[in-house]
């Protein structure tokens, strides 16, 4: 009996630290593990979302209200998770829904002026894969040890990870981003319309190249085999022997390749 009550208590330790969820109101707090290899979804609506890499082994979220004349109180947020895999959404309204594949906006919201913004922070583990998105704010990726997805309509992008693939995308804002290293076999895309992109790339790259502006230039530190008839804003190519693609575009601004 006492084993029983002990292994008892010992579950009623570890589930607060396997899954541990706050709120004050206007700040959100949630730590929990997420095994190498799945993902750490965050989606945002307003509001920046910055992540910084970690050696330990518990996945940190915070979430942090900003306003000026808004109700903060209208926005909510929602954990879900599916398998070891966890999503953490900021919720601006009754009909808004959010999944591991982004955010759902029901309805006409056009009318509402509500100012309120969500900055959320945190701490990855080595291994646990990242999909970050909002629309009106930035992404700063920092020190990710996995695979990276970084999206924002009316902000800037910044991704380094040890090891990729990364893609990434933004309308009004630039890309950057940086590898140590790539696995797999996985595509890697960036874009944005009105801003430059520039990667860093392991040395080692095999590629099948795709760039492409409309008022900017390329330039790349990887020799590159054309394909095709060569133009100065759009590049069909080769690095080394090939392989995954590589698709990098935009129409106001550069595009830079680089070895890391």
């Amino acid at each position: 009996m006492r084993r029983i009550v002990a292994a008892v208590l010992a579950l009623a330790v570890l589930t607060p630290a396997a899954w541990a969820q706050t709120s004050n109101g206007n700040t959100f707090t949630w730590n929990g593990t997420i095994p190498q290899g799945d993902w750490l979804n965050i989606h945002n609506l307003n509001g920046d979302i910055t992540v910084e890499g970690t050696d330990g082994t518990v996945v940190r979220v915070t979430g942090e209200k900003h306003w000026r004349n808004g109700d903060p109180s209208r926005v909510r947020f929602q954990v879900s998770k599916d398998g070891g895999s966890v999503t953490i959404c900021a919720l601006w309204h009754e009909d808004d829904r959010c999944d591991e594949n982004g955010y759902h906006s029901h309805g006409d919201h056009d009318d509402d002026h509500n100012d309120v913004s969500v900055h959320f922070t945190v701490q990855l583990p080595k291994g646990v894969k990242v999909d970050a998105g909002t629309v009106n704010g930035g992404l700063d990726i920092n020190g990710a040890g996995s695979e990276v997805k970084a999206h924002t309509v009316n902000g800037r992008v910044t991704a380094t990870t040890a090891q990729g693939p990364v893609n990434a995308s933004t309308v009004n804002g630039s890309v950057r981003v940086s590898m140590d290293a790539l696995t797999g076999s996985g595509d890697l895309r960036f874009s944005t319309v009105n801003g430059s992109v520039t990667v860093e790339l392991p040395s080692t790259l095999n590629a099948d190249v795709d760039l492409s502006t409309v008022n900017g230039g390329i330039s790349s530190d990887f020799p590159l085999t054309i394909s095709g008839r060569m133009s100065p804003r759009h590049i069909h190519a080769t690095i080394g022997h090939g392989g995954r693609d590589l698709k990098v575009s935009t129409v106001n601004g550069s595009v830079e390749l680089r070895k890391r």
